[in-house]
């Protein structure tokens, strides 16, 4: 424990990269234990080119800055050298489908995989970070004694990778009515990429009858590093009070006992009729409220909780 501590420690020394694009200069701080993937996010922070939009040149370096999983470590980067970035800004974030790959390997993650994922050190120390330095913008202020309930977007509110002339077509079914119910027990923040433009189309951020806290970008995410699985993004949400639903249930591995995987809703137009998710999660969210600790919930029993919720309430 105490070699792994101090190689997490050499690891985390802080560089500060000149990065040059469009005629101007930026100025981006990273450290060694950051992979290709977030060096794109910071470089985005400060250019809004999106990372995969990104491509960087460096000295002597080759292709190596063309794999988002190497290690900023591995390469020989110093501060005297200035790196090139070529990539266009967008106007529309929301591209054409096929030119947005899927991600559809969601590897199922064993118990002591994921707690010896969530326990290395190196990933102890980007999370710290990523409190530090992502700066949540409140939309609305959050209310005393609400819990938190974070949601994805892509096949959990939405359906991204259909076509339609109405993007409400693509909508989930009883996203609002979930919203509203939900909205009585607990605050709401929404991500990830796309999240204002899409949830602004929806009528989410217009809705009367319910309130969205915040909205989180793909700049929330923190990269993982595993023995087994390489090198992947999560995103590091978690407090004691704090529910997220995601269709990938790697993206809460930093914080497990607070994620629930939701049934990915795809093919909206013919699953746009039979699409129940929504409706059952809320009995689920309403039956939890009362605790005092969600966290210490199983949330794959999450059908059972709904029920049982859903029976109490019709017999009340």
């Amino acid at each position: 424990m105490a070699a792994e501590s101090s190689s997490a420690a050499a690891m985390v020394e802080e560089l500060t990269l000149t990065v040059k694009w469009s005629g101007k200069e930026y100025t981006v701080r990273v450290c060694g234990d950051d992979s290709v993937a977030e060096l794109k996010r910071r470089i985005c922070e400060v250019t809004n080119v999106l990372p995969k939009r990104q491509k960087l040149l460096y000295p002597k370096i080759g292709n190596k800055l063309a794999d988002d999983t190497v290690i900023l470590s591995q390469l020989p980067l110093k501060s005297s050298l200035k790196m090139t970035m070529i990539g266009t800004v967008e106007d529309d974030i929301i591209v054409d489908p096929v030119d947005d790959p899927e991600i559809v390997d969601d590897f199922e993650l064993g118990q002591d995989e994921a707690v010896e994922i969530k326990d290395k050190e190196v990933n102890k120390m980007k999370l710290k970070r990523r409190i530090d330095q992502y700066k949540i913008k409140l939309r609305n202020p959050c209310r005393v004694g609400k819990k938190l309930l974070v949601l994805d977007i892509d096949y959990t509110l939405f359906d991204h990778r259909s076509t339609a002339e109405n993007p409400m077509q693509l909508m989930r079914p009883y996203l609002h009515e979930f919203l509203t119910a939900a909205y009585t027990e607990y605050d709401i923040m929404i991500c990830m990429k796309w999240v204002e433009l899409k949830m602004g189309e929806l009528g989410v951020l217009s809705n009367p009858n319910y309130k969205i806290t915040a909205l989180l970008d793909h700049l929330a995410m923190i990269t993982v590093q595993t023995d087994a699985r390489g090198i992947f993004d999560c995103k590091p949400l978690g407090k004691k009070n704090t529910i997220m639903f995601d269709d990938l249930r790697r993206n809460f591995v930093m914080n497990p006992q607070n994620g629930l995987t939701i049934k990915p809703f795809r093919k909206a137009h013919a699953n746009r009729d039979s699409d129940q998710e929504l409706v059952k999660l809320t009995e689920y969210l309403l039956a939890i409220a009362e605790l005092d600790d969600i966290s210490t919930l199983d949330h794959s029993k999450w059908k059972y909780y709904a029920e049982d919720g859903s029976k109490r309430r019709r017999h009340a």
